[in-house]
């Protein structure tokens, strides 16, 4: 019998499946609260000290000598779906809101600055500059209203292959933010993730860009991927706190927009700084802080945080508008960091 020979076409098909099997999304957040660890006596990662939040000599972040972005950051938004002009508006000023020096402290340019202390291998700190790049509107659903890990990468091609306004290509310092509306499923979207960043292959889009996923969670699962603006029914007796700019969806999804962005800043093609020795599934620098917002977070608790005069509940501030935004881990002094610490 004659050896089966394939096409070359047929050949790179199976080779392309074979990768996608293997190779998942980098540091896929998972909901918060953790079911597993709500009722454990100490989070190992947490311990019991209310001033190193998260700190633990078990925590081995290195630097695997891949790039970080350390010219000024662009970040690329796609807008999937039918999106209120309001919403839109939060998140711009969020990003905005991130080199913003003269923000009132605590601030969320404060916030960046523990990212900035990674380096690549010349020394060369993460860009101090994230701007607010070009957008894409994708209203109509494109690729429907349920999308895989896969077709989340054909959504980014249509962005910058699209004929009228396409977004520009800037493998160096551009990222790409996918912001799915609140009616649309993404794979593993609430049960396992309420966003993850990787990047984009070549073989898909033509070339390799750093991206992140981000859902509203509103509809879907607020009481999961938006807490703590809302509640799940697990957590009978607890009251949901105010949303700082009125929308759950929106303001839930903030901090999963900070916690992907300061990763892909310091982790874009996986192969830079996470703890752990699983390239495909690294700890980052926001996964090590995962659920911790203020002084004494950990486990199932936030943190202390502020309310506003109207009752709003937040941790940082913006340009014009108040933020809740979770922390990260800041590898000089080995602990979770945030500009809103009580111990200062």
């Amino acid at each position: 019998m004659e050896p089966l020979v394939l096409p070359p076409n047929v050949f790179s098909a199976l080779a392309l499946s074979l990768l996608l099997l293997f190779l998942t999304p980098a540091a896929a957040w998972r909901p918060w609260p953790r079911l597993a660890e709500s009722n454990a006596s100490i989070d190992p990662l947490v311990g019991d000290s209310k001033k190193f939040e998260g700190s633990s000599e078990f925590v081995h972040l290195k630097y695997h000598m891949g790039p970080v972005l350390t010219t000024n950051i662009s970040v690329h938004i796609i807008w999937y779906g039918s999106w209120q002009r309001n919403q839109k508006k939060i998140i711009r000023e969020f990003i905005n809101s991130i080199s913003a020096g003269a923000s009132k402290s605590p601030s969320v340019s404060g916030w960046w600055k523990t990212v900035q202390l990674y380096t690549d291998q010349t020394g060369n700190n993460i860009s101090s500059t994230v701007q607010l790049g070009e957008e894409k509107n994708d209203r109509f659903y494109s690729h429907g209203k349920s999308l895989t890990r896969l077709s989340i990468q054909s959504v980014i091609k249509s962005a910058v292959t699209a004929k009228s306004r396409p977004l520009p290509v800037n493998a160096r310092n551009g990222l790409y933010l996918l912001l799915t509306a609140d009616d649309v499923y993404v794979e593993n979207f609430c049960g396992q993730v309420c966003g993850f960043h990787y990047f984009t292959f070549p073989s898909i889009v033509g070339y390799t860009l750093p991206y992140a996923w981000v859902g509203n969670s509103e509809k879907l699962c607020p009481g999961i991927c938006a807490y703590p603006f809302a509640v799940p029914s697990y957590m009978p007796g607890v009251k949901a706190m105010k949303s700082p700019n009125a929308d759950v969806g929106v303001d839930g999804m903030i901090s999963v927009i900070a916690h992907e962005v300061a990763e892909l800043a310091s982790n874009p093609l996986v192969n830079a700084w996470y703890a752990g020795a699983d390239p495909i599934a690294p700890v980052e620098i926001a996964d090590l802080c995962e659920g911790i917002y203020g002084t004494g977070g950990g486990g199932s608790y936030t943190g202390q945080l502020m309310d506003g005069h109207d009752g709003a509940t937040y941790n940082m501030n913006g340009i014009r508008r108040r933020y809740l935004v979770q922390w990260v881990w800041n590898h000089v002094v080995n602990y979770c960091t945030g500009p809103n610490a009580l111990d200062q």
